[in-house]
């Protein structure tokens, strides 16, 4: 992907089920990807839990739209990467609820990152 190509990236620091800002930035892209838009989700910080297979929401009375993540691919959104140091800070394996995502030490992450033309932070 080159800087001029007209794309967005989603960093999503927010854990999944304390806040709308995971279900909302998740919308967001659905939104984008239904325009064909190019499209790129990140995850660091807190926001890493949102990949976290086999949550159970409903144990705190939350609706589980985790699910959706599974609508990606039909929305052509592919490029999802997690934050390697984010993981190990939160003693989290790289066992994800969605397939295709990429582990990125946190030189490259950022570098990913702000190749994209606008960055949305949720």
């Amino acid at each position: 992907m080159s800087i001029t190509e007209k794309s967005v990236a989603i960093l999503n620091a927010s854990p999944p089920l304390s806040k709308a800002n995971a279900k909302d930035s998740l919308d967001v892209a659905l939104i984008f990807g239904s325009y064909e838009q190019a499209v790129s989700l990140y995850f660091q910080g807190d926001g890493v839990y949102q990949l976290i297979a086999e949550q159970q929401p409903e144990l705190i009375q939350q609706k589980d739209f985790l699910k959706t993540f599974a609508a990606l691919e039909f929305y052509d959104i592919e490029n999802i990467y997690v934050c390697h140091h984010s993981l190990n800070q939160r003693g989290l394996a790289e066992k994800f609820s969605i397939e295709n995502v990429q582990v990125l030490n946190q030189d490259d992450f950022a570098i990913s990152l702000h190749q994209h033309q606008t960055i949305l932070r949720f």
